[in-house]
């Protein structure tokens, strides 16, 4: 008998009375004698010597060995840290003793020596406060902290530990202690009752007071040679006589309540197994269930799984809580399922169901989005109605501007220039009066040209690149011709036709008009070279004599290579002059076809200049 000072070994009696009718031997737990040391636990192996663990004065491991009646102090072989206590005891099928601590982790004694298993082994943390082995010869370790754990071989050299914590359905980590029914279900005392742990399947049943056990933890837990198993807590005994029942049948689930926005919905007070579609609006998007199942036996804790259509693709882990809550739904029709799954894993046969639809905001829904789509495509379409209109009003307008430049201005300098040789013809030779009347002749024909240029630029009808490049070959036929020079035109081949902007064509005629004038005025050519092409999305326009050339670099009298540059800028291109004393002239201009400036500001030039 243990005590708080020491050991008390009585002799044999036939009876429980008859211990009152003895005298007890008294045997010091202490390894100096001390007489204030606790004999913490006893256990007795198979070949009847017993361990004692000793605690408060001394922490030690003594055993005491019947065949001499000798108490031995194996306290240093253990090598655990100072002050461990020694918890529990168990003997394997193989003769090796297994020796739980509080701090040391676990010990297996065989052969006379000790080897020690620790977390890093797998041991669970916390005391070891209970082992025991089943009728299959696998070893259970019960822990304070880490569960329960199972080691399938206890002789092995490295043996494993498998786990059981909450994770896996028990219903607290604290295990205190271990037994096993005759169908080889474990049962494992906490501070929540008891579980019964069925290792063949993996479901897990909970015990409680309710169902017959003493209030409290349960400490203790034993089977007796009946097979019945009891179980103790400071406050009270039970016994439990396990049923020979397979697996129960699968439990029933029912919907039991609904929220939405946080406010009830009206369900039946009995549950509902399918409620019926529920339409929602579109604020309405936090939706909360409650169910519960029904068919559980005693000690048996249904989990639940659900699985939310349209939000999710597969069934939710299984857990014990019975209300799910969804917030924030998008718009959209949704289908809510729920299972309960007794402890042995069977699941409900037909599941509860709610089918519920959030409609979506008035901005997405296909009437307004077609009416947006439509208001959208009117919008644009008056927009390019208005815009083609504008388009062609100013059409009309050019083509009015053109007419009535050429029947009226044209017209009337027409007349004036002929009146004025009519006029210097009758007066003859007067003095000063007819070379004034010649230069007004002069000047009415030069505007006259000059009107008949901005007449073309402005018509409409004269838009595209080829009516630019037959008055760039008429006009160079008659200048050249007049001064006796030798033209070469190599024009857009005629299936490269495009349109061009009003803009684009006097800018590029006024330039072309400028070159070929100071080709004329200063190169004493006898041959000129034009080429006029589309490369690339651009304009090239080449003109090069065989004249006497000049000095790009030096400041001229006139404005006219100026004038061309500016020209060429407000097209968005580049103007490029190559000249040499005696080499000919060479005027090259390139600019977007689009008459926009490319690259911030300056059009990028390729190949070569």
């Amino acid at each position: 008998m243990p005590t708080g000072i020491g050991v008390y070994r009585f002799p044999r009696v036939e009876s429980l009375e008859e211990l009152g009718r003895v005298s007890p031997r008294f045997q010091t737990a202490g390894q100096k004698g001390s007489s204030l040391t606790e004999a913490f636990r006893l256990y007795e192996d198979s070949r009847g010597d017993v361990w004692i663990a000793t605690t408060g004065i001394d922490y030690g491991l003594l055993r005491w060995e019947r065949a001499t009646d000798t108490l031995h102090d194996l306290t240093p072989e253990t090598q655990v840290p100072p002050k461990t206590n020694f918890t529990s005891f168990r003997e394997d099928r193989a003769g090796n003793l297994w020796v739980g601590t509080d701090a040391g982790g676990l010990l297996r004694y065989s052969g006379g020596t000790f080897k020690r298993f620790t977390a890093d082994d797998g041991v669970p943390p916390g005391w070891i406060i209970d082992l025991y082995l089943d009728l299959t010869g696998r070893l259970w370790v019960a822990s304070q902290l880490g569960g329960l754990s199972r080691v399938d071989v206890p002789s092995a050299d490295a043996p494993g530990f498998a786990r059981y914590t909450t994770a896996d359905g028990l219903s607290s980590s604290n295990v205190r202690c271990v037994t096993e029914d005759l169908r080889g279900r474990i049962y494992v005392g906490t501070g929540h009752g008891v579980d019964q742990l069925d290792t063949r399947t993996g479901g897990v049943k909970h015990y409680t007071a309710a169902d017959g056990l003493p209030r409290g933890t349960i400490e203790q837990a034993y089977r007796d040679r009946n097979g019945a198993l009891w179980f103790g807590s400071r406050f009270g005994l039970s016994r439990f006589t396990p049923g020979q029942s397979g697996a129960g049948a699968p439990p029933a689930v029912y919907i039991t309540g609904l929220r939405v926005g946080g406010v009830p919905r009206r369900v039946s007070e009995l549950g509902e197994t399918n409620v019926p579609l529920v339409e929602l609006a579109a604020d309405e998007n936090d939706v909360g269930v409650d169910f519960v199942g029904l068919g559980g036996g005693a000690g048996e804790e249904l989990r639940y799984q659900y699985y939310l259509e349209g939000a999710g693709d597969d069934w939710s882990a299984p857990a014990v809580a019975r209300t799910i809550n969804f917030g924030n739904l998008v718009p959209g029709a949704y289908s809510f399922r729920v299972r309960a799954l007794s402890a042995d894993g069977l699941p409900s046969p037909n599941p509860a169901t709610f089918d519920f639809v959030i409609a979506a905001p008035i901005w997405r829904r296909w009437w307004f989005l077609s009416l947006a789509a439509a208001l959208l495509g009117l919008t644009v379409y008056s927009a390019y109605r208005y815009r083609l209109g504008r388009l062609l009003e100013l059409e009309r307008i050019r083509t009015r501007i053109a007419t009535d430049l050429h029947d009226d201005v044209g017209s009337g300098l027409s007349q004036v220039s002929v009146l004025s040789e009519v006029i210097r013809r009758r007066v003859g030779r007067a003095e000063g009066v007819s070379e004034q009347l010649a230069t007004i002749g002069s000047v009415s024909r030069d505007l006259v040209d000059s009107m008949s240029d901005i007449v073309w630029a402005v018509n409409p009808g004269r838009d595209r690149l080829s009516d630019l490049t037959q008055r760039m070959r008429r006009h160079a036929s008659d200048v050249l011709t007049a001064h006796g020079a030798e033209l070469s035109f190599d024009g857009p081949a005629p299936g490269r036709d495009v349109r061009l902007g009003p803009e684009t064509r006097r800018e590029v005629y006024l330039i072309f008009k400028e070159a070929l004038n100071n080709i004329i005025r200063h190169s004493n050519c006898g041959a000129v070279r034009v080429t006029f092409l589309i490369s690339a999305g651009a304009l090239e326009l080449t003109l090069g004599d065989d004249g006497r050339g000049f000095d790009p670099t030096s400041d001229g009298d006139g404005n006219g290579l100026a004038s061309m540059r500016q020209r060429a800028a407000r097209l968005g291109g580049r103007l490029l002059i190559e000249s040499a004393d005696g080499g000919g002239t060479t005027v090259r201009l390139v600019a977007p076809l689009d008459g926009r400036r490319r690259r911030g500001g300056i059009f990028r030039l390729r190949g070569r200049l």
